[in-house]
């Protein structure tokens, strides 16, 4: 797709994404101001990066840190605020540490404990989501609850982390309730953590392009949408 024609998607596709989102965000009192767009950039080409900053689009989220790492030195922007939203393996922590706003993918306490030992012997402390599976799907990474709770606790109080909140993906399914139901638990889940700990954070990353308006009415407080708004990648 030349970038031309990712200027004419955008331009159709986000009134309408915005329209979508204000009428959701309306069903749980809140505004448009209180969503977070993030542009999921994951196999378009810089061209889509382009044209989505001109139209004020500056949360762009990638699933692969190679990929991200090639955008981030292609497009230099002082307002992008880069999110990693993908899984992130091990080896690939040195990569990401201080180089993206928010990391979306802390889906283990394993991984959350490398992540934080590797961000203090840097002197940084590191922006995250703990992602949670609450649908119980084998094929997804999280955190199980209530089977790990103890676990969500234990990375909630590392000291090389900042925990903003939660992340989930829902299954892939059109069924409202079981949608409904994914959102909520994650939502009531937040709202427990958050009664009984400073570090839980308020942030909901819920939603993509196909059940974002669901999220946002369940309390989601960042949508992660890529078809929705740039189409399929070529």
């Amino acid at each position: 797709m030349s970038q031309a024609m990712y200027r004419s998607r955008i331009a159709r596709a986000l009134p309408n994404i915005l329209e979508r989102v204000q009428r959701a965000a309306e069903q749980s009192d809140r505004s448009l101001e209180d969503i977070t767009l993030i542009a999921v950039t994951k196999s378009h080409p810089v061209s889509a990066i382009l044209e989505a900053l001109k139209f004020e689009v500056f949360d762009l989220g990638e699933n692969r840190i190679l990929e991200l790492m090639a955008k981030q030195e292609a497009v230099t922007n002082d307002r992008i605020r880069w999110h990693m939203i993908g899984h992130l393996q091990s080896r690939k922590i040195p990569s990401v540490l201080g180089t993206v706003h928010l990391i979306h993918s802390i889906d283990s306490l394993k991984l959350a404990n490398r992540l934080s030992t590797k961000a203090i012997q840097v002197g940084g402390r590191e922006q995250v989501l703990l992602q949670i599976n609450a649908s119980r799907e084998a094929t997804k990474g999280g955190f199980v609850v209530p089977d790990m709770y103890e676990d969500l606790h234990s990375a909630l109080s590392l000291p090389g982390l900042k925990v903003a909140g939660f992340m989930t993906m829902a299954p892939l399914t059109e069924d409202v309730r079981i949608l409904r139901n994914t959102f909520r638990t994650v939502r009531e889940l937040q709202q427990e953590l958050s009664d009984s700990s400073e570090s839980a954070g308020e942030v909901l990353s819920m939603g993509m392009s196909n059940d974002f308006e669901i999220a946002i009415e369940e309390g989601s407080t960042m949508i992660r949408l890529g078809t929705a708004l740039f189409g399929k990648p070529v």
